[in-house]
């Protein structure tokens, strides 16, 4: 009987140097080659965090889309951040996925961050609990988590960092994710006090496999590796992607010629010959018996009953919602017409983009969700968005040879066409010469439409067989990753007729990868117009809902934000629809923090984040009661930019978030921790006593509820725990410390620090209800 044990170095002895160096480089984009003769397979790889990809970033194949890192961090619930670790594993497997690429753990230091919504928040402890779990569900399942980025996560630049901030802030959360058993890691593009993470042996090795005891695989950021013997002595195990790069036959002759020890290659070969055994790729043995995995928590090994991914994708979205000001309007009692009002209500914002995006099989928006409990009143108001949507579908993608024939054909959701570095596994890249999408579109409303073309390169438009564009369009500047996820986009004005279905079709050459929208927007009367209509429905409805959102051209992968505006008009459309009715709820529809200038003119803020596939259902549970509003922050608010403490994106003396915002003196909008829900509470007792803290807390308020308990040591968070109470009910929560929370960074080593410490239990940041003192 098979007992899950391997001897890696009998199977290393099976390999000739050639086949272990060949291992350690991407045979694709998304894939480890398989090494037969030792029983592995390829070990297939994904990016996530709301859902699984898979190797093709295509409808074809749909994925659940959950809300973003941010909503999840706003939840404060371990448990149920666990358990969307577990569909996540489910997706995986149900895709041929082994390693996903997640979670982001990097802290949000700087409100511009355009790549907040992918992180979980500028709190380490938060970060690392909720990392944690995300990790433990993962690997529940049999999925490898791999957290990035190692160690700050920021792109090319070089991060010149204390070694005290470096371990009490950038680190912390890696410490805990490693600690709670993850079997791989990426590490970042970036540099640390000069030196790339794929070379950084200090950190790499030093840190990570030797002071912390890391047995995973460390996995590059995508093109990160740029040099064969430092990056192949700073630690990391893979090159990313493949197959080409700087190690293959240039690493093979280093270890001949003794610039590379071949005991360094045979370590990384093992970290992977171990996460294949541990993910089920390495046939010579069974994978680990679940005792043998680092946190089980009850679950069942290798998946267990089948989780409902619709069903939870709209539970953590209520969970995640974060109610920040409500004068008693939510929930809605007796409601006969709601005015719906803004461009994300028609078509919410459900994900950020770049690897955080996902096809999901369907996207209930708010008009959809509220128009299925009430009688809901459309106005677009304004539309900030500089690019046109995507046709609907169906469409289809045809690849052509140099004669044009089809050599496959494949169906799109969307007038969306998406495919990086790897085409669909029935296409000859070697004989492919050209895309061409094709849809048929018919109009509701006759006049001057708008179709548009966003992408790289020469393309030729038809509509109707009629040529309208021919032409090229270039990148704006020279990042190869904005031109792929934020490419430019050409437009055409051009005439079509209400009920005629008009065929829509675009050629394109392949290159390395295809990326291209066809979009569309129909005649509009002007901005003008469409508020003042905005505002006639909202003064003639019961209450009124905006939905306001940033788009992808202000918060995405790939850049930081120049503000924390709103884009377009959508703070003068909520400013205009308050004054017309002050029963205004405003659904904040954003990844990370915006401004909020009109926050005194409304009756409520709710945000949702980018709420996922079920953004529309979720919104109308939570709106009318059925949910109660679950999220607090887990990122302070500025009320306005030039308020924050922190505006560069790397912490100074180690103090960022609502520490830095306490030593400013100054007040934000809204403080870390912050979130209203549908009851009140009262704080009734706490106690400490070494590690330990017990708070007792009432639900005072006249229906069932849940409150997140907040435990705060000399004024930084400590612990935390998601109660839940009937009406009058009292609950009694213990919280055990983390040994970091009475510790700090000092010459070369953890030191605690003696004395007496103050410990704090209140309902955010700022709001501390009950004290108690600890000696050490």
């Amino acid at each position: 009987m098979k007992t899950g044990v391997v001897d890696f170095d009998a199977l290393l002895a099976r390999l000739d140097l050639g086949a272990k160096v060949r291992l350690l480089t991407g045979a694709g984009r998304w894939s480890l080659p398989p090494l037969p003769e030792i029983g592995l397979d390829r070990v297939v790889m994904s990016d996530g965090p709301i859902g699984v990809r898979g190797e093709q970033w295509r409808a074809v194949d749909p994925s659940i889309a959950l809300p973003s890192p941010t909503a999840l961090a706003a939840t404060w619930d371990v448990d149920l951040v666990r358990r969307v670790g577990r569909l996540l594993a489910q997706e995986a497997r149900r895709k041929g996925v082994h390693v996903l690429l997640a979670p982001t753990i990097n802290l949000h230091r700087s409100p511009l961050g355009g790549r907040h919504f992918a992180c979980f928040s500028e709190d380490a402890y938060l970060t690392g609990e909720i990392g944690a779990a995300y990790v433990e569900g993962v690997q529940e399942g049999g999925v490898a988590a791999a957290p990035k980025h190692f160690a700050t996560g920021h792109a090319t630049a070089d991060v010149r960092v204390s070694e005290k901030a470096l371990r009490e802030v950038c680190l912390r959360p890696f410490e805990r994710v490693v600690r709670a058993g993850a079997w791989g890691l990426m590490t970042a593009c970036d540099s640390v006090n000069g030196t790339t993470m794929t070379e950084h042996a200090e950190l790499v090795n030093g840190v990570l496999k030797g002071e912390w005891g890391f047995d995973g695989l460390v996995v590059s950021d995508w093109t990160a590796v740029r040099t064969t013997e430092a990056a192949a002595l700073g630690g990391t195990d893979v090159a990313m992607p493949g197959p080409h790069g700087p190690w293959g036959e240039r690493l093979e002759a280093a270890v001949r010629e003794g610039r590379v020890p071949e005991s360094v290659v045979d370590d990384r070969v093992r970290r992977i010959l171990r996460l294949a055994h541990r993910v089920g790729a390495l046939h010579d043995a069974e994978p680990p018996p679940v005792e043998e995995q680092p946190a089980a928590h009850g679950a069942e090994p290798r998946g267990g009953p089948a989780i409902d991914g619709v069903a939870l994708a709209r539970e953590v979205a209520t969970r995640a919602f974060t109610l920040l000001a409500n004068d008693g309007i939510l929930p809605f009692q007796e409601v006969g017409t709601i005015a719906l009002i803004g461009a994300a209500a028609a078509e919410a914002r459900i994900m950020g983009g770049g690897s955080a995006q996902v096809f999901p099989g369907r996207i209930v928006s708010p008009l959809q969700g509220l128009g299925e409990r009430a009688e809901v009143r459309y106005a677009l108001g304004t539309d900030p968005r500089t690019r046109l949507s995507p046709l609907p579908g169906p469409a289809t993608a045809a690849f052509l040879d140099a004669d044009g024939a089809v050599l496959s054909e494949q169906p799109l959701a969307t007038a969306e066409a998406r495919w990086t570095g790897q085409w669909p596994p029935d296409v000859d890249g070697d004989r492919l010469a050209a895309v061409r999408l094709r849809t048929t579109y018919t109009p509701d409303v006759s006049g001057e439409h708008q179709l548009s073309v966003a992408g790289v390169g020469d393309f030729a438009v038809t509509v109707d067989g009629e040529t309208v564009f021919d032409g090229s369009t270039g990148p704006d500047g020279d990042d190869p990753a904005r031109a792929f996820l934020s490419p430019p986009e050409r437009r055409i004005s051009l005439p079509m007729a209400a009920g005629h279905a008009h065929e829509v079709v675009v050629t394109h050459p392949a290159g390395a990868f295809g990326s291209f929208t066809v979009g569309h927007a129909n005649p509009g009367p002007g901005e003008d117009a469409l508020m003042a209509e905005a505002v006639r429905v909202a003064a003639e409805c019961d209450v009124v809902v905006v939905v306001a959102a940033t788009t992808p051209e202000v918060e995405s992968e790939g850049f930081d934000r120049a503000d924390l505006r709103l884009p377009g008009r959508q703070d003068e459309l909520v400013h205009a629809v308050a004054a017309a009715n002050p029963r205004t709820v405003v659904v904040v529809n954003a990844g990370s923090p915006v401004e909020l200038p009109w926050a005194e003119e409304v009756a409520a803020v709710l945000l949702t984040w980018f709420p996922g596939q079920e953004a529309g259902a979720a919104l109308a549970d939570v709106l009318f009661g059925d949910a109660e509003p679950g999220g607090r922050l887990p990122t302070t608010w500025p009320r306005r930019l030039r308020d924050a403490p922190v505006v560069d994106a790397m912490p100074v003396d180690g103090v960022i978030g609502y520490r830095a915002w306490e030593r400013s003196g100054r007040a934000p909008a809204f403080w870390f921790g912050h979130g209203l829900g549908y009851t009140t509470w009262s704080y009734d007792s706490i106690a400490a006593e070494g590690m330990t803290v017990t708070v007792a807390v009432t639900n005072t308020g006249d229906r069932p509820g849940r409150e997140v308990v907040q435990v705060y040591v000399d004024g930084a968070l400590a612990g935390f725990d998601v109660v839940e109470a009937a009406p009058g009910e009292s609950v009694l929560t213990t919280v055990f410390l983390p040994e970091r929370a009475l510790q700090v960074w000092q010459e070369g080593g953890w030191r605690t620090v003696e004395g007496v410490h103050t410990v704090e239990a209140g309902r955010h940041a700022a709001d501390p209800r009950l004290s108690a003192t600890v000696k050490i």
